[in-house]
């Protein structure tokens, strides 16, 4: 079990995506869940997706700036995905 930096839910772990900062600096989405470097979970879905950029949980879970491009890729990925937790 692993919890939503978003909206604190505890969920199983395959069904929240796993967002990785690297030791080198990169910040990416671990789609393998074993990637080296800090990890903050987040539901799939675009509400958590959008509260965890608008209070800047992602950035706090993991202690680094979250570049754009990536946030923009996930907003795109999880669009039209809004259902409830």
């Amino acid at each position: 079990m692993r919890m939503c930096v978003a909206c604190q839910t505890m969920k199983p772990k395959k069904e929240l995506v796993r967002i990785v900062a690297r030791t080198d600096g990169t910040v990416l989405p671990d789609t393998t869940g074993r990637m080296a470097g800090r990890g903050a979970y987040l539901c799939r879905n675009g509400v958590c997706l959008a509260k965890a950029i608008k209070e800047r949980r992602l950035e706090r879970a993991l202690k680094t700036p979250i570049p754009r491009d990536l946030l923009d890729g996930l907003t795109q990925d999880f669009a039209g995905t809004n259902d409830g937790e």
